[in-house]
């Protein structure tokens, strides 16, 4: 696999809260933070910093107490230099998820795709090539689905970027046949990788992994991967249409807009569930599938590959379960069976 040098960043503010804000998150995005300084405490004397940075970050509520510092480090830097970010808010707050993806589409400005979404796909075809093993051994349900062709309410949207491949393989791979559930699967991956995805997946499950097509429905037993340069959504009818425009937003495909697209037609009966990823898409609207009733769990953060995704979902409050790949398979069926009883 190529290995990606990892972005150097270098923090200043005079807010601690700021500072370890900043240092966590951008830590999570897998970039270095070369330092985090408080401008206050290295004016006199001035103390020279590393200058072997991409980006500088500087957020300051006292400007004119550290102007000199600052004009110092300008002075020495070809960098580029973000300032304005605004204080972050809260992190259980709802503006939280907007500040950090505000934050996040000026990184990929300057210093491109934080997630290499090619080194997930490079990733995922080393899965292919090991994972020849027979499938494992599927949960039982009482829970069945009658026909194919019956008509679809219960949908659960899979959401997933750094480490999701992995996850979601196993939460499908433990799925019984015949379980009456259908889902829509946004991951976070290159263009390219889409049918190595779907083959992969597909391989020991028993659901039927499909790429999104035009004009096609939904149906149990089918996982529908949404595609990742144009925006997918379903008509009043809910059959699969296509924008001519790619997704809004830094992600490809846009986890929030997949959550908003699939319950503009479903409704409640949709729900969702974040595996492994970076960064935070699906924190703004899975809130608001929650409050309309919407059943929202994530993968739980030491199985994860990286868990900010999840992590930043359940900080909202929404999540209302959280466990391990087998786990939310277990809970799912659990769930079912209850609605079907």
């Amino acid at each position: 696999m190529v290995e990606f040098e990892r972005p150097r960043i270098g923090i200043i503010s005079d807010s601690p809260l700021q500072r370890h804000l900043l240092q966590h998150l951008l830590e999570a995005y897998g970039v270095e933070v070369l330092f985090n300084l408080d401008p206050e405490r290295y004016q006199k004397p001035l103390a020279p910093i590393a200058t072997d940075f991409d980006i500088l970050l500087i957020e300051v509520e006292n400007e004119d107490h550290c102007a000199e510092f600052i004009d110092e480090v300008l002075e020495n830097t070809e960098a580029p230099v973000l300032f304005g970010l605004g204080k972050a808010p809260e992190r259980q707050s709802k503006e939280y998820p907007r500040w950090e993806r505000r934050l996040y589409a000026k990184l990929r400005e300057h210093l491109g795709d934080l997630e290499h979404v090619s080194d997930i796909g490079q990733a995922l075809e080393e899965l292919d090539q090991k994972d020849t093993e027979s499938s494992p051994e599927r949960l039982i349900t009482s829970a069945k689905r009658s026909t194919q062709s019956e008509t679809v309410d219960r949908v659960w949207i899979l959401g997933a970027s750094l480490g999701g491949p992995e996850a979601v393989k196993v939460f499908l791979d433990l799925l019984p046949e015949q379980l009456p559930v259908a889902f829509v699967y946004a991951q976070h991956i290159d263009s390219n990788f889409s049918e190595v995805l779907a083959k992969v997946l597909a391989r020991h499950s028993c659901f039927k992994l499909k790429l999104a097509e035009e004009g096609e429905r939904l149906r149990y037993g089918e996982i529908l991967l949404t595609p990742v340069d144009r925006e997918m959504y379903f008509d009043d009818n809910g059959l699969v249409r296509f924008k001519t425009t790619p997704w809004p937003g830094p992600y490809g495909p846009s986890i929030d807009q997949v959550l908003l697209n699939v319950a503009n037609y479903y409704g409640d009966k949709c729900h969702g569930i974040f595996f492994s990823g970076m960064g935070n898409d699906g924190a703004i609207a899975a809130p608001l599938l929650s409050a309309y009733g919407s059943t929202i769990w994530v993968q739980e953060s030491n199985s994860c590959a990286n868990s900010s995704m999840p992590d930043s979902v359940a900080a909202t409050g929404c999540a209302v379960f959280s466990g391990d790949p087998a786990q939310l398979a277990q809970e799912l069926i659990k769930k079912i069976e209850k609605e079907v009883s």
